[in-house]
């Protein structure tokens, strides 16, 4: 299973108004890191996509959350329980480290 690419729209009603934990992967396409990172996400989508949204939202695309979540480097991995921020990474990381922010955050 790969990440859900999210627009705002969506954004809007399956993290923000959604139950439960998500783990949102803020990206662009010309950025080297989140190619690497991107691999990583998938596979964690394909781990945990049963019980966690994993998702990406493409900040060329999606400006305003981008804006609004404070994303000033790239990747950044924000993770919400219940529509509110809990946690965030910045930069490539392990999976190990993303599955310890899901843990965390049920």
């Amino acid at each position: 299973m790969a990440s859900k690419h999210l627009k705002t729209a969506e954004f809007e009603t399956e993290v923000e108004a959604g139950k439960g934990v998500a783990l949102i992967d803020f990206w662009a396409s010309w950025c080297g890191p989140c190619r690497m990172l991107g691999p990583v996400i998938d596979e964690l989508a394909g781990e945990v996509g049963d019980t966690v949204l994993v998702g990406k939202v493409n900040i060329d695309e999606e400006q305003a959350l981008a804006a609004k979540y404070r994303v000033m480097t790239i990747p950044t991995v924000i993770v919400f329980k219940d529509g509110k921020e809990v946690e965030r990474l910045v930069g490539v990381q392990p999976k190990q480290n993303f599955l310890k922010l899901i843990e965390k955050a049920k």
